[in-house]
């Protein structure tokens, strides 16, 4: 605890800003966790952002968790797909992700994934709810099984671990300090906290993650960090990216209406 508190406290260093490929243009969107609502909104912001600005070669990141804990994550990784079909969308894999394809097999895993939201996931596929809530852990098991479509699992089994796009890394947790980029374990990539958050060293690369809840986007030298807890704050956050300039598009569900708003990042 106290050499975290030293990280935090330490005088934060400088390094030459991070950029993207002259060209390219790049939105990285938080975890959605099932906010079907939010990421609509995200998704028509972005699309009006970019239809507003200079023709680009534009790439949208899911930065993972799109299931899990909100009321439609079938609905989002429809909507996910979809949104493939006419724009370049890449999708890490979150460690929500990875807890539902091990749980197909796994009983331990499908009870430890029923206890962090999966049972809201399965839910949001065609299933009868009150047989379900009844069943043993077993047949719950059996029942997901049957629900959840094998398009859907082939579509989460490919989702990606990493994506570098010119002075940026994206992952869905973090990564391991000191680790070279090549050699990192894919539970890091998905799990991660310390020592990563409190790491001040250079990566590298500018990571941005989700992973870890923060009421607003937090924003280091060597990391950015916009999970903004979609599903229980009403807060979905993307991150814009064009050469060294930065953005920040935020959806927000406030008394029952949701209002999108931009505003610059500056590291």
């Amino acid at each position: 605890m106290i050499t975290r508190l030293k990280n935090l406290l330490r005088p934060q260093p400088s390094w030459p800003a991070p950029e993207i490929p002259q060209g390219e243009r790049v939105y990285a969107v938080g975890d959605i966790h099932g906010r079907l609502d939010l990421f609509a909104a995200i998704a028509a912001a972005v699309e009006a952002d970019d239809q507003d600005r200079d023709a680009a070669q534009t790439t949208v990141i899911l930065l993972g968790d799109l299931i899990d804990r909100g009321p439609d994550s079938a609905a989002v990784i429809d909507g996910a797909r979809a949104w493939q079909k006419y724009r370049t969308v890449r999708i890490l894999a979150g460690n929500h992700e990875e807890m539902l394809l091990d749980s197909l097999e796994d009983i331990k895993i499908f009870r430890q994934f029923l206890r962090y939201g999966g049972q809201e996931t399965i839910l949001s596929y065609p299933i009868d709810e009150r047989a379900f809530r009844a069943a043993s852990l077993e047949d719950a098991q059996t029942m997901m099984r049957s629900a959840v479509p094998n398009e859907d699992i082939a579509f989460l089994r490919g989702l990606e671990d990493q994506i570098v796009i010119g002075g940026y890394l994206f992952v869905h947790a973090g990564i391991s300090p000191g680790t070279p980029l090549g050699e990192q374990k894919v539970s890091n990539l998905r799990w991660i906290r310390e020592p990563f958050l409190s790491d001040a060293s250079n990566h590298g690369h500018l990571v941005v993650h989700g992973h870890t809840i923060q009421p607003d986007v937090v924003v280091r030298p060597n990391r950015i960090g916009i999970d903004t807890g979609a599903y229980y704050t009403g807060k979905l956050t993307a991150l814009g990216l064009e050469g060294s300039a930065r953005w920040l598009i935020e959806a927000v569900l406030l008394d029952g209406a949701i209002t999108v708003s931009q505003r610059p990042l500056v590291i």
